[in-house]
């Protein structure tokens, strides 16, 4: 492990590299460019296979680089990098989803003008992601977490001719920057409490006992222990990165961008960075005075999560825009993510987000694939019949749709789902976080059966002869799409109850195959609720949209019929953008203009009040200067002048002046004296 250690810095930098090289060319050269971005990541790739492959020997291990930053005084600030097995299966992921998508690219974005900027942005998206993911610091983190945000906001907004597309592209940069405040905030915090930001550092680290263990003993002026308060300040950048409410709004809005953003931030960038900081900060988060019931801090965590994962659900039932819908599925299953890191732990969480990376790359690159064949149609209500014209996306799409609504045994979802469904059971504190997951995932598999039922199945609506002729998409785009697709059904063997092999990885236990751990009742009873949960949403969706996909009119939704009020609230997202619009917003933009106010009358006219004052103080300091000091002055010296003019008359060296003034002198002298005698 000590020497791919020694390289493991090469894992970001080569995209970073190939993004910097790709800035410097020109708009005509996008096949270089598309290659710098596809073999940088797959060197990258390769060298995170061997780190992967250096942490498989139990016991745990974990190797890390510090190294000196700069010194200011007695004090050194470091930064580093770290292996261990979080960071190693995260390389992994991230560099194999990004590569698979990378190369859809050159299918996608072949006949677009920029597509040399586009590989340039993506590269530099997959360096900064993999920055994160080996950071021992949490400086050097969020260095380069604020670069995950820089190269969102360029990729969201990459048509930026488009307003929707740069107005997408700022709202998410904005909004996940009121998250990012939290987190720099806590960073201080913990720096000021630990006096480190390195993760690992000798039993030093802000992670390690020697840290946890004063913080834990400290309390806020509220009794709430120290490390709860900066635990809650980190989980707000998680909350803003990862879309979790009530920052969950920019999410859905960043599909104005390239399909293979979408799948990028949605599957293995940005959004999985707020889970894994999480993950990463799982030491301090669970750092509680009550071990029974956990720390407050992953309390917050899994009820956000577990609202968040219900709510955005439950959203996605009456979306139209088949980008849209998988965006809300997204914010849904990354609550879930939360909620499993909070009531399981990390390999709970973990194990959900690497499932996850797979089938939702898939359905993206499987949307992309249709909204390429429709001609760059993306309402679902305007497709049909595209199972007959696109076999081999409608496979592969049917695959991830499984996996996302958790089709039992065969699918990962089905395994990941579980597994925090299971943890949510026999969490101490509530059963309402389970009832939230179960609900979600009934309303997950009613969505998903609606967007197949209308994209695949029925005949194409009226409005289908914009594109009459839907075709399949090219190799370059269906060969990941497969490769995704057996992912999305091999990946979940790897933690099932009778094999799991991920968690005991994370743990650095050794893994037994126990077939009967499947079979245990309370397992059992669950995997029997999940399949009946997820069969009667599968079979209710399929009975309501299979009709309504076989007409050819479709602009009202069945659902809409018999509840337009309640259809109507979820279509239009419970109304939090215009709640967010009528208040924030408006509140924001009214001090704005209260703060130009001040900004021009109050604190511009006390300044205009004494530029003023000081230009007449100026005028009679200058008129006094000039009258009465400069003339005063002037007089003196002239008076001085004459006066050495008339002395120098008498010292002027000519012997024979001095005679005549002495003669003159003695002669009034002698007439002085004689005047006074007489």
């Amino acid at each position: 492990m000590e020497a791919i250690v020694k390289y493991l810095w090469l894992i970001p930098v080569l995209p970073l590299l190939a993004a910097g090289w790709g800035a410097l060319l020109p708009r005509s050269r996008k096949r270089l460019a598309a290659a710098l971005a596809i073999g940088s990541v797959a060197l990258s790739g390769l060298l995170a296979l061997w780190a992967f492959c250096a942490t498989l020997n139990p016991p745990l291990i974990r190797h890390y680089r510090n190294w000196v930053w700069f010194d200011f005084g007695a004090t050194s600030l470091q930064l580093g990098w770290v292996l261990d097995p979080l960071a190693a299966v995260m390389l992994v992921m991230v560099t194999l989803v990004s590569l698979l998508i990378f190369i859809y690219s050159l299918g996608y974005m072949a006949h677009d003008d920029n597509a040399a900027r586009f590989f340039c942005f993506m590269a530099l998206f997959a360096a900064a992601m993999l920055g994160i993911v080996i950071a021992n610091s949490l400086l050097l983190f969020f260095v380069c977490w604020e670069l995950v945000g820089l190269a969102s906001y360029l990729l969201i907004g990459f048509w930026f001719q488009k307003p929707a597309a740069a107005a997408a592209a700022k709202k998410a940069f904005i909004t996940t920057r009121i998250g990012d405040l939290g987190l720099l905030l806590g960073m201080l915090w913990l720096y000021s409490q630990s006096g480190t930001l390195l993760f690992y550092d000798n039993g030093h680290g802000c992670l390690e006992q020697s840290s946890l263990a004063p913080l834990l003993a400290r309390a806020t002026l509220g009794g709430m222990a120290v490390s709860t308060g900066i635990s809650l300040l980190i989980f707000c950048g998680a909350v803003g990165k990862s879309g979790q409410v009530p920052l969950h709004v920019w999410l859905p809005d960043a599909m104005e961008g390239p399909t293979p953003v979408s799948a990028l931030i949605h599957a293995a960038t940005m959004v999985a960075a707020g889970v894994f900081l999480v993950a990463r900060m799982f030491p301090l988060m669970s750092n509680s005075l009550n071990p029974a019931t956990g720390s407050s801090a992953l309390h917050v965590v899994t009820w956000v999560g577990a609202i968040t994962a219900v709510f955005a659900a439950s959203i996605a039932v009456a979306q139209n825009d088949i980008k849209r819908i998988l965006a809300y599925s997204t914010v849904s299953q990354l609550g879930y993510m939360m909620m499993g890191l909070g009531v399981g732990g990390v390999a709970v969480g973990m194990f959900h987000l690497i499932t996850h990376a797979c089938f939702k790359a898939l359905l993206f690159l499987g949307a992309g694939s249709v909204i390429h064949g429709c001609s760059g149609g993306q309402d679902i209500r305007r497709m049909g019949g595209l199972r007959k014209f696109m076999p081999l996306t409608f496979v592969t799409y049917a695959v991830g749709t499984m996996a996302l609504c958790g089709v039992p045994l065969f699918f990962a979802g089905f395994w990941s789902k579980e597994e925090i469904l299971h943890a949510a059971r026999h969490w101490p504190v509530s059963n309402i976080p389970f009832c939230l997951g179960v609900a979600a995932a009934f309303l997950t598999a009613f969505y998903m059966t609606r967007q197949v039922a209308y994209v695949f199945f029925g005949k194409p609506a009226d409005a289908a002869q914009a594109h009459p002729s839907p075709r399949e998409s090219p190799p370059v785009m269906t060969v990941p799409l497969a490769i995704l697709a057996v992912l999305a059904i091999l990946v979940g063997f790897l933690g099932t109850p009778a094999w799991p092999w991920f968690q005991s990885y994370l743990t650095g236990e050794p893994a037994r195959f126990t077939l009967g751990k499947i079979f245990d009742r309370p397992q059992l009873n669950l995997m029997f609720l999940s399949t009946i949960v997820i069969g009667a949403a599968i079979a209710l969706g399929w009975r309501i949209y299979a009709r309504a996909a076989s007409q050819t009119s479709r602009d009202i939704d069945p659902l809409e019929k018999p509840m337009p009020a309640i259809f109507a609230c979820l279509r239009n997202k419970f109304f939090v953008d215009e709640f967010y619009a009528r208040t924030l917003i408006r509140w924001t933009s009214s001090f704005s203009v209260l703060a130009d106010w001040l900004d021009r009358f109050v604190w511009g006219g006390a300044v205009w009040a004494v530029a003023r004052l000081t230009l007449l103080l100026s005028f009679f300091n200058n008129d006094a200067d000039e009258s009465l000091v400069n003339q005063s002055f002037d007089n003196g010296c002239e008076g001085l002048r004459n006066s050495g003019r008339l002395l120098a008359l008498f010292q002027n060296g000519q012997v024979q002046r001095y005679l005549r003034v002495i003669g003159v002198a003695f002669a009034a002298l002698v007439l002085l004296l004689f005047w006074g005698c007489a």
